[in-house]
């Protein structure tokens, strides 16, 4: 791998929009190439060199189709990120919902290991990076929070395991475990709750801010540039850790 993924070709679940295309922007600023997997069409224009696949993790089968689509028109792969994931409802644990359950660990874990099983083969030879978007649930737990803290405990899971295994041909695989990060989809979820009675959402981000070391939380540039240093040669000898992008939240 070299200092950054310049002349690579990356491969982003989720990425048309949020923290993903934050992402695959950071990756086409050092010079990667590659292919956005997503359900929805991206909401800004791709960088030049990268593609749109209309996919959905929950399906095996698009994401089979996605990686050979990926090597008819680029013929490598050297990066993965498995970014695609949910935030279900927060729900007390007497009333989770388990249709709900199903549907969101089909994405958040399911989704994960079939993406990261797909890479395997085009990434045997050369060797590659693997990242996936763990979570701050992912070594701790909030009420209510019951469904999501288990699906982002499973995926670290996923990568400590993945790593032993996949280390042998050279592929490294990391977790990255941002903690609230100001997106359109956590503004809507707080200002959804806020609606219900809960507080609004200048006062649940200046609370966030305040329990932070940094007196902030992470921002999605943060989130993809540690995208980027874990694809890259700097971080050659790490494989099956999560990388704590929140701020300093304890």
């Amino acid at each position: 791998m070299s200092s950054t993924p310049e002349g690579q070709v990356a491969f982003v679940t989720g990425g048309a929009t949020g923290i993903g295309h934050a992402i695959v922007n950071a990756l086409a600023g050092v010079g990667a190439v590659g292919m956005v997997f997503d359900t929805s069409q991206p909401g800004a224009a791709l960088p030049t060199g990268w593609v749109f696949f209309h996919g959905d993790v929950t399906r095996e089968a698009d994401i089979r189709s996605g990686f050979d689509e990926l090597a008819a028109r680029f013929g490598r792969l050297d990066v993965v990120v498995a970014n695609a994931g949910v935030v279900p409802d927060w729900r007390e644990s007497e009333v989770i919902d388990l249709d709900e359950w199903d549907r969101v660990f089909a994405v958040n874990v399911r989704g994960v290991i079939a993406t990261i099983k797909h890479s395997v083969e085009p990434m045997k030879k050369a060797g590659g990076a693997i990242v996936v978007l763990g979570s701050l649930n992912s070594r701790r737990a909030h009420p209510r929070q019951c469904l999501y803290t288990a699906t982002k405990h499973a995926v670290l899971g996923i990568v400590r395991s993945t790593a032993l295994d996949l280390g042998r041909f050279g592929i490294r695989v990391n977790a990255i475990g941002p903690g609230p990060v100001a997106t359109d989809a956590l503004l809507g979820r707080i200002e959804s709750r806020a609606a219900r009675g809960e507080p609004p959402p200048d006062e649940v981000l200046r609370g966030f801010d305040g329990d932070a070391a940094l007196g902030r939380i992470a921002t999605v540039e943060d989130v993809a540039e540690t995208a980027v240093f874990l694809a890259g040669s700097g971080a050659a000898a790490i494989t099956g850790q999560i990388v704590p992008v929140d701020g300093g939240l304890p």
